[in-house]
């Protein structure tokens, strides 16, 4: 299982994303990410970090696949809090790789990212 906690849920993946992870995987759960407000405070943070990883090792805890990980994209200092929570359990946590094009039309910038593979934190 593959639990994907980021702001872009597996039904706005591409075909590529998805693939892949379902060959690694099996399958693809969604866990939305949280909002962090830009006023929270370290210990904030790191405290819904905490609550997060209760729920993910309840998810783990369910899976019946031999090969689990956990999908994680966002906001940077609860990345950082719970990707390190999760490395210290031994969790696999990979980030999506991807490349940036950007092309400019009628002055405004238009971003496309397209995914490359999954890489381990």
């Amino acid at each position: 299982m593959l639990i994907n906690l980021s702001n872009h849920p597996k039904n706005k993946w591409s075909e590529k994303q998805l693939i892949a992870a379902l060959r690694k995987y099996k399958s693809v759960v969604d866990l939305p990410f949280p909002l962090i407000s830009p006023n929270a405070n370290t210990l904030q943070v790191k405290k819904k970090a905490e609550k997060y990883l209760k729920q993910i090792l309840k998810l783990l805890k369910s899976s019946e696949d031999k090969k689990n990980a956990v999908h994680l994209m966002g906001e940077f200092t609860f990345v950082f809090h719970l990707a390190t929570m999760l490395k210290n359990k031994s969790i696999s946590t990979i980030v999506s790789t991807t490349n940036r094009i950007v092309e400019e039309r009628e002055g405004k910038k238009i971003v496309t990212f397209n995914f490359v593979r999954f890489r381990e934190y």
